[in-house]
């Protein structure tokens, strides 16, 4: 049974389209909607959406920091080294500069979070399944 199938048509702001430009960074289907277009503003504000099991690489954010606004459904939020924390709507995650992370939704549940992000992204290796499937 998948959960928060209402987190699909978006919860606040729409879920927008599939995330191709960035597909490569991600297991499994994610959708991305641009939230702030202002050249002048130095931040990326985007409504990211997660079928469930979808999760993104592990990355850095160098020269910046990243703000997750959990919104709907439920997922997962991981730093090297930490142990996995689980999210639901309401939670917030500050990410800092230089720390390995990665973020997705849970396996049987859509998920969506409001990502305010500002730098230089690395992307790096995929959470394998093995790692994933433990949470």
């Amino acid at each position: 049974m998948v959960k928060h199938e209402e987190v699909k048509d978006g919860v606040i702001f729409p879920a927008g389209e599939k995330n191709e430009a960035f597909a490569q960074y991600f297991v499994g289907q994610s959708y991305l909607k641009g939230l702030v277009s202002d050249p002048a503003v130095n931040v990326g504000v985007g409504n990211v959406t997660f079928e469930p099991g979808c999760r993104n690489n592990w990355h850095i954010h160098h020269d910046g920091y990243q703000i997750l606004l959990v919104t709907g459904g439920e997922g997962w939020y991981q730093e090297e080294g930490k142990s996995a924390q689980f999210l639901k709507a309401g939670d917030v995650i500050v990410t800092h500069d230089g720390v390995k992370h990665w973020h997705g939704a849970a396996k049987d549940s859509w998920f969506e979070h409001i990502a305010i992000t500002a730098g230089t992204p690395e992307w790096l290796e995929p959470v394998d399944d093995e790692t994933y499937n433990k949470l």
